[in-house]
């Protein structure tokens, strides 16, 4: 497998109030950046450089620490920037949004338990909703793990992200990561969360 590093699927500024453009830019072209380049590195000229993500994250307790720290950061930053858009927010319809309502009761209350696992997760990590066994579930994971990883606590096909590392949020809402994660709901883009629920579902 050759891994690229794609463009920002929108403008630094795009995400605004919510998420401001210089933490976007840094987010992405530092942090981001360097998690490719590392993880990249660390394949490289080994027999995981030919295997796909989710093979790597299989194994990933058999794989040095810089892959899965790493592989770990490129995928899942790859997955938060396509869980956002210019446009979010809202409640998502269809099959997902009566998924969401048959699983969590009301959308309100999957907001509330999907915020609390990104507020309450110590340190830095992740927050996920996830398709696991065809149903819905709301996990969380420490540092650049995910549910793809075979260490993981909950595994199952990651369909929503939300990076609760300060860097995600530090410059605007200091050590208010609950200030963060309820501004956050106004970039999710439901209809992509919508299509990886899809194909998740088969």
């Amino acid at each position: 497998m050759s891994f690229e590093f794609p463009d920002l699927p929108y403008g630094f500024d795009a995400l605004e109030p919510h998420i401001d453009a210089r933490t976007m830019e840094i987010h992405w072209d530092k942090h981001h950046r360097a998690y490719f380049t590392k993880f990249t590195g660390a394949i490289d000229g080994t027999d995981l450089a030919g295997k796909s993500l989710e093979q790597i994250f299989a194994a990933i307790s058999k794989a040095p620490g810089a892959v899965r720290n790493n592989g770990g950061g490129y995928y899942n930053h790859l997955l938060f920037w396509n869980s956002m858009g210019p446009n979010g927010g809202g409640s998502p319809s269809g099959s997902l949004g009566s998924a969401i309502e048959s699983t969590f009761g009301t959308l309100d209350k999957f907001k509330d338990e999907f915020s609390n696992a990104g507020a309450n997760r110590f340190g830095s990590g992740f927050a996920w909703l996830i398709v696991k066994d065809g149903k819905l579930a709301i996990t969380s994971t420490p540092n650049q793990d995910n549910p793809l990883m075979d260490v993981a606590d909950a595994k199952g096909e990651p369909i929503l992200a939300l990076d609760v590392w300060e860097h995600a949020y530090y410059l605007k809402y200091q050590n208010r990561r609950p200030d963060y994660i309820q501004a956050w709901w106004n970039t999710v883009d439901w209809k992509r969360v919508a299509e990886r629920f899809e194909k998740a579902m088969g």
